[in-house]
């Protein structure tokens, strides 16, 4: 499975991917709006603290600072970064969030290289494309038993792109996928506390490290993967093969590729959706409501009926997306603070709100039902919430992302330049004095004290 996967990676070249490079670089867009969100969140300095005493030259963008540091570390970073708000990209079959540990790594890498941006575009098609379909193989029981896919599947991706970058061979970014097989870890249960960002870091910096274990000659089994001692089965199941290799090469995961319009875990937007559509029917009268009840899919209950402690909690919380729509009439940054998570109002419409399981409901979908002191029951059932694939966000849609992660994320870094950057990659000739232009000119340039 590997070599097959290797194979493929060594022989894919942009002729081959370029008809993807589009939605590669929407992803990319928003990777760069949600690490700009939350550059500066006290999670991303705790760690820069952490491993700046460690880090080696200085040759990496940290996106929203000013300081580079080794790829490693910068790989790590920038992978928190992005996925510290649950606000990333998603692959809607495997719940994925491709984007964070994939271009985390390249562009750490390509900064200590001279490479063009299509070099860079390549390498990100092709490892979302690896990490997405070795998790299609294992989905959803390998999810439902408890290990945090993203970080599991994103090592896979990270490894392979990174390999394609250093431009390895098939028999060495096999060895690379291998060798990221011994590294895969993370868990659902960590998923309210920064351990989660933290098995989602590793997953980018490893697969880095992978690749360049394999580059100087390290070697992986060859069913590192599916073999009966191997990832997939020590891990929960035997891998689907028909699902992992159907289409590849044909079809691409990127294009399946959606993205968030609320920082909140992907199925509780259909409950958002729901919400703000009963605010506009009740004329925003909101304390007419003496009850609500969300009904949805064991996994929506699973993820999200659960008690309200921190900003974390309400980002993967039935309750407060219920009064975030309600209540507040928007769903944004500011929303999931914890100054928002706290205030008595909204600590209140959350002890009203009841989730019950529809088993016929898919997952990502919700119906919620408003009971008014009237005594009339309003409801509102939404299957494809706004972000979907069937109501995806706009390229405006995520460039505005952009400009309010830069504003709220505190960054001194130009929105505009960044959006720029990212639409014309694909004809940059070095994308490391890219990165470099993005960041703020000395004067202007901010600590991570501040």
């Amino acid at each position: 499975m590997s070599r097959t996967l290797a194979d493929f990676v060594a022989a894919s070249s942009w002729a081959d991917v370029q008809v993807q490079s589009v939605e590669a670089r929407r992803s990319i867009l928003n990777f760069f709006a949600t690490a700009l969100g939350s550059a500066r969140d006290p999670v991303v300095v705790a760690a820069m603290r952490a491993l700046s005493p460690f880090s080696g030259a200085g040759t990496s963008t940290v996106i929203g600072h000013s300081e580079q540091m080794d790829a490693l570390c910068a790989s790590f970073l920038n992978a928190i970064s992005a996925n510290l708000l649950d606000f990333d990209d998603t692959h809607p079959e495997t719940i994925i969030h491709p984007a964070a540990p994939v271009a985390a790594a390249i562009f750490a890498l390509a900064e200590t290289q001279k490479q063009p941006g299509r070099a860079v575009l390549t390498a990100f098609i092709l490892g979302v494309d690896v990490e997405c379909r070795i998790g299609s193989s294992v989905s959803p029981h390998h999810y439902a038993r408890g290990w945090h896919i993203t970080s599991t599947c994103g090592i896979f991706g990270a490894a392979a792109a990174c390999a394609k970058l250093l431009g390895l061979p098939a028999e060495a970014i096999a060895n690379a996928i291998g060798v990221a097989a011994s590294q895969s870890a993370g868990n659902v249960e960590n998923l309210p506390s920064a351990a989660k960002n933290v098995s989602v870091g590793n997953a980018a910096r490893n697969g880095l490290f992978a690749a360049l274990l394999a580059r100087e000659g390290y070697e992986a089994a060859p069913r590192a993967i599916e073999g009966p001692l191997g990832w997939a089965r020590t891990m929960g199941d035997a891998p689907d093969l028909a699902r992992l290799l159907d289409g590849l090469g044909r079809t691409w995961e990127i294009a399946k590729n959606t993205y968030k319009p609320y920082p909140a875990g992907i199925v509780f937007h259909s409950v958002i959706d729901a919400c703000l559509m009963l605010r506009e029917r009740i004329g925003r009268n909101v304390d007419q409501i003496e009850s609500v009840t969300v009904q949805g899919s064991a996994l929506l209950l699973a993820r999200g009926d659960r008690p309200v402690m921190n900003e974390r909690d309400a980002r993967v919380s039935i309750h407060h997306c219920v009064a975030c729509g309600l209540l507040l009439g928007t769903a944004g940054v500011t929303e999931f603070v914890q100054e928002t998570v706290i205030r008595p109002d909204i600590v209140r419409m959350r002890e009203k709100v009841r989730a019950e399981l529809d088993a016929q409901m898919p997952d990502g979908a919700a119906r919620v039902a408003l009971r008014l002191s009237s005594g009339e029951v309003l409801m509102e059932t939404v299957t494809s919430p706004r972000g979907s694939q069937a109501a995806p966000l706009s390229d405006r849609d995520i460039e505005e992302k952009l400009r309010e992660g830069v504003r709220t994320g505190r960054s001194d870094w130009d929105a505009d330049r960044v959006i720029d950057a990212v639409w014309r990659l694909d004809a940059v000739d070095d994308v490391g004095k890219l990165l470099q232009s993005l960041r703020p000119p000395p004067a202007n340039r901010q600590t991570t004290s501040n």
